[in-house]
């Protein structure tokens, strides 16, 4: 094969799909002057089923008629070795790509950047379109001294999905969670400390017994107002500096950061950074503040000050209230400019319910209000809300409760095989992450500002469009390896022979890993994950339709056997990669 087609800005080492699409722009360009290889290339798409690329002819805007400039593209069409013909459709082309090269470049390629890459660690997909460019992704952020809420697993979920997006298109990213550590709830819970904590019950789960102490204080505070006073001056000395008010919330947020840990794990989510409220400098605030007040966007209201942004139809705001501490609108604001000037960063992400898209939309026009140059930088990922996310005896839970009686189920599920069962090492943990899986497929499955109704049958069930369907497509392909002994191991690519895979369902495969880092490319500009589910069912999908065809044990010609375990070897690599893009352990068996 000659060398790889190319234009000006694309990666053919990265997408082999950029040479085939390069191959058409310059057929393209040739056959209608003044358009240049580089404006036909972008005219390129992906063509509808039946069809490998297809290009609208109006959209060059060059002088004739489209249907006119067709033929005329058709006419001086040459077959080469990477597109083998065109067809017209009024003003549309459609391009269709020579097999033998589509089965050996794209199954090639995957080969060399799963097991061969410079780093050693798989890079098919990935690129390097974020070169130098720094980000921060803030989500998750629970609040400490409380359980681990379903209301936080959104964020959770879609913030994971995002780092691990933005790293796989080369960015450097800083994953940062951040604590909801301040404010007079704290006031509140050491109030009744004070009347209901126990050292030994803290000791013990400390997460449960101040959850526990938060519940029987906020009952005294309904009947009796003076608790919430209490409250609201014991918070007071905490912000003043007051260490002895300050030395058990200091316990209270270790505590609560180690459990959040484990949870954290069992998602397969890890941060860079924890950071909260409470880290945000006085300093900062004051200048924010500050900065607030000089530009007269503050107005006096019984004691409190508000920022009036009732001209961007966005109501007014506390900054700070009548007794003077802060709220969380002064400390975000706050803790934005204290992060650009640690971080210097090109891009900040906030994960964040939609419910809060009011709070966002203050917090940000704020900012651009103190003409701070990188304001413009801040984006607001919003998300709908889950209802019904509760044990199946209908009562509202924490995590924790819904992992473990969905493995649980997982677990029950697994069992009614026995023969499978016993080839499995650790039933317990595969459970746990199919369980997971269905949690995270659920979520992830359509629009994140749909709102969605949690189903366990859903997240259970093995048919359909599911998280368990997904992981039992990866544990298939990963069993033919173990099931074909004879045809391993392999030949290197240059000697397997591609021109044996003829069947259309083979085809069908190869093109979609060939499209995988075009999935990549365009997830990070929509920050959809439905994106990537998408492309990973149609995958699954197409393997289910290929399973009874293009067989592999039992086909009698060893070197076609041998091109078809090539082939679903590497749809296992490129979905594995595809699942660990959205957080998920990619399972051997199951």
């Amino acid at each position: 094969m000659s060398t790889l087609p190319s234009i000006p800005g694309t990666d053919p080492s990265r997408c082999i799909f950029d040479s085939f699409r390069a191959a058409i722009a310059r057929q393209v360009a040739d056959a209608l002057p003044p358009l240049t290889p580089e404006q036909a290339y972008t005219g390129v798409d992906y063509g509808k089923k039946g069809e490998d690329f297809t290009i609208a002819l109006p959209r060059f805007r060059l002088p004739g008629k489209p249907d006119d400039l067709g033929k005329k593209v058709v006419e001086i069409f040459k077959p080469d070795e990477w597109i083998e013909s065109v067809r017209q459709e009024k003003a549309f082309l459609h391009f269709t790509c020579r097999t033998p090269s589509l089965f050996k470049q794209v199954l090639t390629q995957v080969h060399d950047l799963t097991k061969n890459s410079p780093t050693g660690q798989p890079e098919y997909g990935r690129n390097d379109s974020g070169k130098g460019k720094r980000i921060i992704i803030e989500y998750s952020s629970p609040n400490i001294a409380k359980n681990f809420h379903v209301g936080h697993l959104r964020s959770t979920i879609i913030g994971a999905y995002l780092v691990n997006l933005y790293k796989a298109n080369g960015w450097d990213v800083i994953s940062m969670n951040y604590l909801g550590d301040w404010g007079t709830q704290f006031g509140l819970i050491a109030t009744g400390f004070e009347k209901y904590g126990n050292e030994e019950r803290l000791r013990e789960d400390a997460i449960k017994h101040l959850f526990e102490v938060y519940v029987q204080v906020n009952a005294d505070a309904e009947k009796d107002p003076k608790v919430k006073e209490e409250a609201a001056a014991w918070f007071k000395r905490m912000e003043d500096g007051d260490e002895s008010a300050l030395k058990n919330w200091r316990i209270w947020r270790e505590l609560s950061i180690k459990k959040y840990e484990e949870e954290y794990a069992r998602l397969n989510v890890h941060f860079d950074i924890y950071t909260g409220e409470s880290e945000v400098k006085p300093e900062y605030q004051t200048l924010a503040f500050q900065k607030l007040e000089e530009r007269g966007l503050l107005a006096d209201v019984d004691g409190a000050k508000l920022v009036d942004l009732e001209k961007y139809k966005l109501g007014k705001a506390v900054v700070r209230k009548r007794d003077g501490t802060s709220i969380y609108l002064t400390r975000d604001i706050a803790g934005a400019i204290q992060r650009y000037e640690k971080y210097q960063f090109d891009k900040m992400i906030y994960v964040i319910a939609s419910a809060q898209d009011l709070h966002t939309a203050q917090f940000f026009k704020a900012l651009e209000l103190l003409d701070l140059p990188w304001a413009n930088r801040l984006e607001h990922v919003n998300f709908g809300l889950v209802h019904g996310m509760s044990t199946r005896k209908g009562t509202v839970v924490f995590l924790e409760q819904i992992i473990k009686e969905a493995q649980s189920v997982m677990h029950e599920q697994m069992k009614k095989n026995e023969v499978k069962y016993a080839a499995v090492e650790d039933p317990e943990t595969v459970a746990q992450e199919t369980a997971i899986t269905g949690i995270k497929i659920q979520d992830m499955g359509a629009k994140r500002i749909n709102n969605y109704t949690f189903s366990w049958d859903r997240m259970t069930s093995f048919e359909g469009d599911t998280g368990p369907y997904l992981q039992y497509a990866h544990v298939r392909l990963s069993s033919i390896e173990r099931k074909n002994p004879e045809l391993l191991p392999l030949p290197s690519p240059p000697e397997i022979d591609c021109s044996l895979l003829t069947e259309p369902q083979a085809r069908e495969i190869a093109f979609l890993l060939g499209s995988y880092p075009d999935v990549v490319k365009t997830a990070i500009k929509n920050h959809e994950p439905t994106t990537v589910v998408t492309f990973c069912f149609k995958l699954s999908h197409a393997i289910s339709s290929a399973w009874d065809v293009v067989i592999v044990k039992g086909e009698p010609d060893k070197a076609k056997a041998q091109a078809r375990l090539w082939l679903y070897l590497t749809a296992r690599d490129v979905l594995g990669a595809a699942l660990r893009l959205l957080s998920i352990k990619p399972l051997e068996r199951m």
